[in-house]
């Protein structure tokens, strides 16, 4: 099969992909952004996401690979070395890059599959590999839902998707502020555990076997009040060492497999 082709670094629709991968403003403007990767790219075909164009430098990805993927109605760009190099993020890839359209984050539109659902909340996480460590974290435990409360970093931010290696289409996700979040928690009959120091009990003293929010903060800064005051229990985990914290990757880990272990792993 005969494939456009593009070998200039100056073509006019190579900068716009540019752009998507280092500006978030025309991420969000345009409702599109880059996935690199053969396995970020099946993973986001599996999560239903919208691919609009893929590009290929085949000396890495051959057309074989390309209908591996089985990919339909997918525009396919062929690309040179040099204009691969200028859009690719790794230093060591795989040779694709796909253009997805971004899915509505709104937490109204989650669905639960169960009347008790387990969900991860993190309030304000700015580090995009934290974040990309939690989205791992709960694919890896299966949890209904990751929410993120007043996001400092967006979802498609290509380090969040390198990091949580193409785990940001595996899991559910919502965005949305504190506010609307505890809103939501509270009309749907899910008991929030926030991870504060204040007023706490052990993790595992708690019963997580019904519909539970686990929610954490940063390092930094923790949880805000609000969390405190919505709270059913605060939680924390014993530290047994000279610091008083760790972090909230790990954290939220230890704390959803507590759930997990309650719930026999289902």
């Amino acid at each position: 099969m005969a494939f456009k082709q593009i070998t200039s670094t100056q073509n006019a629709y190579i900068k716009e992909l540019v752009l998507l991968k280092d500006k978030s403003k025309n991420r969000k403007q345009s409702g599109l952004f880059l996935i690199e990767g053969e396995r970020e790219v099946s993973l986001a075909l599996k999560g239903n996401y919208t691919l609009e164009t893929i590009v290929f430098y085949p000396a890495l990805f051959s057309e074989e690979n390309l209908n591996e993927l089985n990919v339909t109605d997918v525009n396919c760009i062929e690309v040179s070395k040099e204009v691969y190099q200028k859009l690719a993020y790794r230093s060591t890839t795989e040779g694709i890059i796909a253009i997805a359209k971004a899915k509505e984050s709104s937490i109204n539109n989650l669905k639960f599959k169960t009347s008790n659902p387990l969900l991860l909340i993190a309030e304000a996480p700015e580090k995009p590999g934290n974040i990309g460590a939690i989205l791992r974290t709960a694919d890896a435990a299966n949890v209904d839902a990751v929410i993120i409360a007043n996001p400092k970093t967006d979802l498609y931010n290509p380090n969040i998707i390198r990091s949580s290696v193409g785990c940001i289409f595996t899991n559910q996700i919502a965005t949305g502020t504190t506010e609307e979040i505890i809103t939501f928690l509270n009309n749907n009959n899910i008991a929030i555990y926030s991870a504060i120091l204040q007023e706490a009990v052990n993790y595992h003293e708690q019963d997580y076997t019904k519909a539970s929010a686990i929610v954490v903060g940063t390092e930094a800064d923790g949880l805000s009040e609000s969390w405190r005051k919505a709270s059913k229990q605060n939680i924390k985990i014993p530290m047994q060492g000279e610091i008083d914290s760790m972090n909230v990757s790990v954290a939220a880990g230890i704390l959803v497999f507590e759930a997990k272990r309650q719930r026999n792993f289902k």
